[in-house]
């Protein structure tokens, strides 16, 4: 790239990093997650997050929509919610005449930057079909033409307590976010104090207002990814890597990994897809950035993996109901298992 083009990378980086610093003070406990969000932006992947209620997920949302400039959306996944109802908003005014108003995914228009779709497994497979087009094409037909959010992330979370009247995502839905995140209640003692007794904590809206807002030019994020993946080279070692990490997640048992109390032969349905290989590698040029190298090593393959993974990895229905146990157990080994270069 040109001396211009890496200095504009720089300037951005430091900018990338004071987003992860003011994003970090408002949500307190959560330093993991919100490096992964922030290298999620800059790779341009969505995300889907699971937690416990009240973990914070959309005050980590709401923070990074203000730091990073643009329009913010939350919907409510229902088991009533139709694929309409992304796209219009039909009620009667009043004169007692129908009107149409656009919906969330459209009322924004091209300013539309972050878009949360809370409890996505209670929206029925038509309504996820939907946002699964949006994610992948950032666009939308409606009323006779098509609606473009080139700059939008889809952040979802999954209902993980109440399982009646849910829609569990399908395998080639969940392959479409580049991460899936566990935000978990912080274990740290003072860290839960605080979240418990701080006053500072109990008012989200104020706490939001702490992060400055506007930090990036937003318009610009579709171009510095790119301009990110260009400049990140990856040498023909790691390349092999990256090779072998996917071979074992199609064949663990010959990469010698072993579970217990499972049949390694039996465990694998599929592994993980081209497109997921292809965001770990994205995911990872954007470690590899904000850590001001340009180019790749094992350890920013590693930091990304277990998220990028986890939910791309496959088991026979017998194992599939152990799946919060056994995914995480097989990415940890593959990682063990695997020599990097």
């Amino acid at each position: 790239m040109s001396k211009i083009a890496d200095n504009l990378l720089q300037d951005w980086r430091s900018q990338a990093l004071k987003i992860e610093t003011e994003v970090g003070r408002a949500v307190i406990g959560q330093p993991d997650t919100v490096r992964l969000i922030n290298i999620a932006l800059f790779a341009r992947g969505h995300v889907l997050l699971e937690g416990d209620v009240g973990v914070g997920k959309t005050t980590v949302l709401r923070a990074f929509s203000r730091a990073i400039g643009g329009d913010f959306e939350r919907v409510e996944g229902t088991v009533d919610l139709l694929p309409g109802d992304l796209i219009y908003h039909t009620y009667v005014d009043a004169d007692g005449k129908p009107r149409i108003d656009p919906g969330p995914l459209l009322r924004h228009g091209e300013r539309l930057v972050t878009f949360f779709f809370n409890e996505i497994n209670r929206a029925r497979p038509q309504v996820q079909s939907l946002l699964l087009r949006a994610m992948a094409e950032r666009t939308v037909s409606a009323f006779n033409r098509e609606y473009r959010f080139p700059h939008m992330t889809v952040f979802a979370d999954r209902n993980k307590i109440e399982r009646e009247e849910t829609f569990e995502l399908a395998s080639a839905a969940r392959d479409r976010f580049m991460f899936e995140l566990r935000m978990a209640t912080p274990s740290d003692p003072a860290i839960r104090r605080a979240l418990a007794f701080d006053p500072a904590f109990h008012d989200s809206d104020r706490l939001i207002e702490t992060v400055p807002a506007g930090l990036l030019p937003w318009e610009q994020l579709n171009e510095i990814g790119a301009g990110i993946q260009a400049s990140v080279r990856a040498s023909e070692a790691l390349e092999k890597y990256v090779l072998a990490l996917w071979e074992a997640t199609r064949n663990p048992l010959a990469a010698g990994i072993q579970i217990d109390n499972v049949d390694m032969r039996r465990l694998i349905l599929a592994g993980a897809s081209p497109r997921g290989v292809s965001a770990l590698v994205r995911a990872a040029r954007v470690v590899a950035w904000l850590a001001g190298r340009d180019y790749l090593v094992p350890d920013d393959i590693q930091a990304v993996f277990p998220s990028t993974m986890v939910h791309r990895v496959f088991f026979t229905p017998v194992y599939e109901l152990r799946r919060a146990e056994l995914a995480d157990a097989l990415v940890a080994q593959i990682l063990e298992r695997v020599p990097a270069p």
